[in-house]
């Protein structure tokens, strides 16, 4: 299964198939000529696919070189970006060599932020083995790194020249792990979707999505995959795949990074904005409650506690979405529709509420 992302300047493939990574270097042989090649990959996964991935790519003709880091939200900051630059100038990275993303979002946003700096930036791919990445963060060319002040603070636009998506590796995934990855299949639905939202009604629990992952991974790639192509900057409709995410990016900073998941905190902040935009009229009476239906399904959080608003709102007012003294939010004003509604960084407060 091949999605393209027919970017003007920058076109790439998403190849979605069961057990893509078991041919992954001959899927990087086609796309690059030998050089040297950074795999980034956490702890985690490092053991479970790295060295299969190195070995193939050797047999392809790569100089590989592994940059491994402890696993988790934590590690997304400046001091491992740092490293990793160190890493590539120690083993003589040039503009002609490129860098390989191997894991979750974490390893996604390193591994992609890092090459697009490392000498103004150099060629990356992503080979995503998380839900979430593999639904959401290894599309789209956002990279990016966390601050004390909020998530993402630091990034640019970077595309990949390709995503190769296995379904089979979520079968290792910890049920945590995997579920949090549904709150952006969810969201995806949502605002642009409406026979996926039907799917998600209709399937019974998390462990039938996993049997029919081909078919929602694609069906959330493509809502991506579209808005990406008419919206490349996030200038306009592409900020519609923020649902949920200007307060989930601030439950996540708050409780620390790595304590609430990011699928986990889209979920808290699309039941949140619903809620309050449902008893302002500018969402349909009855859907936040659809929602919290769905989301109950799959076992992903709808509050988080102690919930503080005014500590949230400090965060908030880092957003990337925030202009001056005004916020861009996005409401769902009908299942399969999204809208942006700006609004005072003020009137935001209420949201938090």
């Amino acid at each position: 299964m091949r999605l393209n992302v027919n970017l003007p300047e920058y076109p790439y493939d998403i190849i979605i198939k069961k057990g893509s990574l078991s041919q992954v270097g001959l899927w990087v042989a086609q796309l690059w000529q030998q050089q040297k090649v950074v795999l980034v990959t956490d702890d985690n996964v490092e053991p479970l696919y790295g060295r299969e991935a190195v070995s193939q790519l050797r047999t392809e003709g790569f100089e590989v070189f592994t940059f491994t880091f402890p696993a988790g939200e934590a590690s997304k900051n400046l001091s491992t970006v740092e490293k990793l630059w160190e890493f590539c100038a120690l083993h003589g990275l040039t503009r002609s060599d490129g860098v390989i993303a191997l894991g979750g979002g974490v390893a996604g946003d390193l591994a992609a932020f890092a090459a697009s700096t490392y000498m103004r930036g150099i060629h990356f791919l992503q080979i995503p083995t998380s839900l979430t990445a593999q639904v959401d963060s290894s599309i789209g060319g956002k990279t990016g790194i966390n601050s004390d002040y909020a998530k993402n603070m630091i990034g640019t636009f970077a595309q990949p020249d390709g995503v190769l998506i296995d379904p089979e590796v979520l079968k290792t995934l910890e049920k945590r792990d995997f579920r949090e990855g549904i709150g952006e299949i969810v969201k995806c639905a949502l605002i642009a979707d409406k026979q996926l939202w039907v799917r998600l009604n209709e399937i019974q629990d998390d462990d039938e999505l996993l049997q029919e992952a081909e078919y929602f991974i694609r069906a959330a790639c493509d809502v991506k995959r579209k808005l990406v192509v008419e919206d490349e900057f996030d200038q306009g409709t592409r900020l519609y795949l923020n649902f949920g995410h200007t307060i989930g990016h601030a439950v996540e900073a708050y409780a620390g990074y790595g304590q609430v998941m990011h699928g986990e905190a889209v979920a808290i902040g699309m039941i949140q904005i619903s809620k309050v935009a449902e008893s302002k009229g500018l969402m349909p009476k009855g859907l936040t409650a659809q929602i919290k239906v769905v989301l109950q399904k799959f076992q992903l959080p709808q509050t988080y506690e102690p919930w503080d608003e005014s500590a949230l709102f400090e965060i908030l007012t880092h957003d990337k979405k925030a202009r001056g003294k005004m916020i861009k939010t996005v409401l769902v004003p009908e299942i399969g529709q999204a809208k942006i509604h700006e609004i005072s960084l003020q009137e935001m407060k209420e949201y938090l509420k």
